[in-house]
């Protein structure tokens, strides 16, 4: 059995024709996205949000991929309303399988929203989000959220849908936000999550793609 191809970013850019935009020059995708109000939270919010921040100044640069899952992201995910409900189904650790362009795919997303049942998704796919460990971790992210944008768009474009993708890549304290639309995928600046101003932006970022998610990409 032939081992799956490890993919780097570079490689689907110039394999799939892709077009990378930067914090620099940012597309109106993103630009919506980032552009999120003052985060107003509830009281046991609150406490939440100063507990996850002390304890990832602590120790997150020193967690493994699991400890950073549990420890962390799992509330973030709930402070950001990314949870089931109505429509949307979460999963995590699912494996996607396509064929772009000819070209086999398949990689593991650690989280995913998509419309679906139970375990089984149907399309078109949301949202996708792959976080790593600060040491030693496995593979590129960027390049595994890349190749999950790719199949979802083949899956999507076999239901007549062509829907922008929003994902986050997460390595250890860094998290980057990524829009694709068509061709086309915009990486943010890296937020701290050990910052309180970027910890609160990534929460509200979140927020805000709940809010595309029920009122745009759900119809």
């Amino acid at each position: 059995m032939s081992k799956k191809k490890e993919w780097k970013e570079g490689e689907l850019v110039l394999t799939f024709n892709l077009q990378k935009r930067q914090h620099n020059q940012l597309t109106p995708l993103m630009i919506e996205w980032q552009s999120v109000e003052h985060l107003v939270l509830e009281y046991f919010e609150e406490k939440m949000v100063e507990d996850l921040l002390q304890k990832a100044i602590e120790g997150i640069d020193g967690w493994s991929e699991e400890d950073l899952k549990m420890k962390f992201i799992s509330f973030v995910l709930s402070l950001g309303n990314l949870k089931d409900g109505g429509k949307v189904v979460t999963f995590f650790d699912k494996k996607l399988v396509g064929v772009v362009d000819g070209i086999p795919l398949s990689v593991k997303s650690d989280f995913m929203m998509a419309k679906g049942f139970m375990n089984v998704y149907q399309t078109p796919f949301f949202h996708f989000q792959e976080y790593k460990p600060q040491i030693n971790p496995t593979g590129e992210p960027m390049a595994q959220l890349l190749e999950a944008f790719l199949i979802a768009q083949e899956i999507n474009r076999k239901d007549g849908k062509e829907i922008p993708l929003y994902g986050c890549e997460v390595i250890g304290r860094q998290w980057k936000f990524v829009t694709m639309e068509f061709k086309t995928y915009c990486v943010s600046k890296a937020y701290d999550c050990t910052d309180r101003d970027d910890f609160l932006k990534i929460i509200a970022m979140l927020r805000k793609f709940r809010e595309i998610l029920e009122t745009r990409l759900l119809n």
